[in-house]
């Protein structure tokens, strides 16, 4: 068997969040392995657009918020009538809001209930389910399948202290991963592949005050995370890829309802 399973080329991937820092990573690196990106984003999508095409990557931009159904069929259309099929799934929309998490100033009994429902809607609504309905029904017509891909975290692993919210939708977004994947292969099309990863400490917008000081020093909370990981730093985003592209593959044919964890070796320490 060849390193050729592992290619895209021809395939059309739908990068849901794909302006963020994570998505956009992916996107490229799937891009890169020969696939056709969508990138579909509540922000503004030319400047990761321009760069894929930069690294002579087919790819356009759309404008979607994944909370409102109706925008995701929208650009579900859009995406259909410019690239005709869908094969790849990427759901990167996510993140936290200091109004879900706990500190000094916010106690878990004061924390309010519009904080934890936006963290919990955008990972687990937002995230995973509305997108695998809308651009799901229309995968699930393909002869030769197709791979739905969405981003937990350690979180669903370990649930990490101050942040309620954002570690309860990420083990719903497992825990819906795998009933998924069980769902489209029994009811619709056995050659869906429904499957996560679930990304260790990566420095992103939405955590980075909680890792780093206004001096870009570790915070104790990112002491902590570095010192119960073995590989002793936080990821790259670009590590993530390999994940992603296996899993968007033919190489990975017969994987399906699982969470790939991508963590340093986190989720294996015990702290002794």
């Amino acid at each position: 068997m060849s390193l050729g399973i592992f290619a895209l080329k021809g395939k059309k991937a739908v990068v849901i969040g794909g302006a963020g820092v994570l998505g956009s990573v992916i996107a490229k690196g799937l891009g890169k392995a020969g696939a056709q990106i969508a990138i579909c984003d509540i922000k503004d999508t030319v400047e990761v657009v321009e760069e894929l095409l930069n690294e002579q990557i087919e790819a356009k931009g759309y404008h979607t918020d994944v909370l409102d159904p109706e925008q995701i069929k929208f650009c579900h259309d859009q995406v259909m009538k410019d690239f005709g099929q869908v094969d790849i799934l990427l759901n990167a929309a996510g993140g936290n809001v200091k109004g879900a998490t706990t500190s000094a100033e916010m106690n878990f009994f004061d924390l309010p209930f519009e904080g934890l429902e936006k963290v919990i809607a955008l990972n687990l609504f937002g995230g995973a389910i509305f997108p695998s309905q809308v651009f799901g029904e229309t995968m699930v017509k393909n002869e030769e399948g197709g791979s739905i891909i969405n981003i937990s975290s350690m979180n669903a692993f370990r649930p990490l202290t101050r942040i309620p919210g954002y570690s309860a939708a990420k083990a719903a977004v497992s825990n819906f991963t795998q009933w998924l994947a069980v769902h489209f292969a029994q009811e619709y099309n056995k050659k869906i592949r429904v499957n996560a990863i679930a990304p260790g400490f990566f420095l992103t917008e939405q955590n980075r005050y909680l890792l780093l000081d206004e001096n870009e020093k570790l915070t104790a909370r990112g002491e902590t995370i570095i010192t119960h990981t073995p590989l002793g730093r936080f990821g790259d985003p670009e590590e993530l890829i390999g994940a992603c592209v296996w899993l968007a593959s033919d190489a990975s044919r017969f994987v399906t309802g699982t969470v790939i964890p991508i963590d340093g070796g986190f989720n294996a320490f015990s702290g002794v």
